[in-house]
């Protein structure tokens, strides 16, 4: 792989005139109206990018499908795969407890949230025996405005909320152990409430496979301990490395969705719903019921629709997180990158779309980054696991294996700690592309994973 200090310095014909010092700014400003335009999501925003046909190739599907209306949701609802329907389920005097995703999530949450209450009140349960909780894992808590949109304010002004404290041992309560002696350690409503209702949404997760069903409890309600000894399962120690099985897309052999799947088996929640949103972020598809059975059919569906294989990796890849929340903070967006990193030939440039609306995620989220290389971030690691430092040290690996340049609203004393290169316009992130060199557009990096066809 080339040292950057030994890259040449290479100015691309496809930029705008108000970035390329050459005097061709005239046939250039013609060439860039005649090309065709993409608009890539950055926070609450799009930016612009006309590009060249015969180099950019553009990875993902459309992702406009149109969203299920309410009486198209009730159907599947009525419909559950491998369980019983609600009304048959809950028993009126009984309570419920609804966990949610947080602000990080996209998931049509407000709608299927609207409907499932209605639903339940509707078959004898009163509000006052209804309880939201956003499973928040370590992240932190909700704020009273952000439930007035995830949850509507019909439903947060009506239906009591809480929120998770992974620290709070007023709210923790052990239940056993893993079979590889982790601590399960839950937040206590779980075993307070009749019944635990599941409320998810499918995109893939770097390390524990997919998001949603299992997820939302462990790590969502765990504790602090819980949640790093099973993030922990993702890296192996000996080697320096992710562990094998331990990756996106990957459920079967997979030590840390095994890890997720015993904890969330102590509740055993007797009904999930799982969607999957389109580009708007509205549900275009839903699948609910045994909560095992019902998140797995949800998931290979996303995969199929969502994988996208490539014949060969090139040398420039441009993305986009796909704005906001994918974008909200750093170890957010770095999904995004670990989707680009899988196209990108060793050595490429990857410009990423990120706006960072919140920072790095964690105030610590730096401190690893203090590492010389990944090889000593990898050490600190696994002398003092925290859940943050393995997303920090699969950031500094790809900024070791890629020159990374990076759009966003952080400060650029934290980008270049995290080794990347911050930009003040997409164009300008593309001044050292070589003219020759061809790549991709993943305009929604965090919701694809891409494969090389063998």
């Amino acid at each position: 792989m080339p040292r950057r200090s030994q890259r040449k310095k290479r100015r691309s014909s496809y930029l705008p005139a108000r970035v390329n010092s050459f005097n061709l700014v005239p046939l250039l400003r013609e060439n860039i109206l005649r090309m065709p335009e993409i608009l890539l999501k950055y926070g609450r925003t799009t930016i612009p990018f006309s590009y060249d046909e015969d180099r950019f190739e553009i990875l993902g599907r459309n992702g406009k499908a149109r969203p299920l209306n309410d009486i198209e949701i009730g159907k599947k609802l009525d419909n559950p795969i491998n369980s019983k329907p609600l009304e048959e389920i809950v028993v009126p005097g009984e309570t419920v407890l609804i966990v949610v995703p947080d602000t990080t999530r996209q998931i049509a949450c407000g709608q299927i949230v609207n409907l499932l209450v209605r639903r339940l009140i509707a078959n004898g349960t009163t509000p006052f025996e209804i309880s939201i909780i956003f499973a928040t894992g370590i992240h932190r808590p909700v704020t009273e405005a952000e439930k007035q949109v995830i949850l509507t304010p019909f439903i947060a002004q009506r239906i009591k909320t809480l929120n998770h404290g992974p620290r709070d041992l007023m709210q923790i309560v052990r239940l056993g152990e893993t079979s590889c002696g982790i601590p399960i350690e839950l937040n206590r409503v779980l075993i307070e409430h009749d019944h635990v209702i599941l409320v998810g949404g499918i995109t893939f997760h770097y390390f524990a496979g997919f998001t949603g069903g299992r997820k939302l409890i462990c790590p969502g309600l765990a504790s602090a301990r819980t949640v790093s000894a099973t993030h922990k399962l993702a890296f192996d120690c000996e080697l320096r490395e992710r562990r094998d099985g331990v990756g996106t897309g990957l459920l079967d052999g997979n030590a840390v969705h095994d890890a997720f799947m015993e904890a969330a088996a102590m509740i055993n929640p007797p009904f999930c719903i799982s969607t999957i949103v389109n580009d708007a972020g509205d549900a275009a598809d839903l699948y609910c019921g045994n909560w095992v059975s019902s998140h797995r059919k949800a998931c290979e569906i996303y995969a199929a629709e969502h994988t996208i294989e490539i014949s060969e990796k090139r040398d420039m890849i441009i993305v986009s997180c796909g704005g906001y929340p994918h974008d909200i903070n750093m170890i957010q967006a770095h999904k995004a990158l670990e989707a680009a990193s899988h196209a990108c030939a060793e050595g490429g440039t990857i410009v990423l779309l990120a706006e960072c609306s919140e920072g790095l995620g964690r105030n610590d989220f730096p401190d690893w980054f203090e590492a010389e290389n990944s090889e000593a971030l990898a050490e600190k690691l696994c002398e003092s696991y925290q859940v943050n430092g393995q997303t920090a040290w699969s950031l500094l690996r790809k900024a070791e294996r890629f020159e990374i340049h990076i759009v966003t609203s952080l400060a650029e004393g934290d980008t270049r700690q995290m080794r990347m290169q911050k930009t003040i316009s997409l164009e300008e992130g593309l001044l050292n592309a070589n003219i020759k060199e061809t790549g991709y557009i993943l305009p929604w990096g965090a919701k694809h994973f891409v494969k090389k066809m063998t």
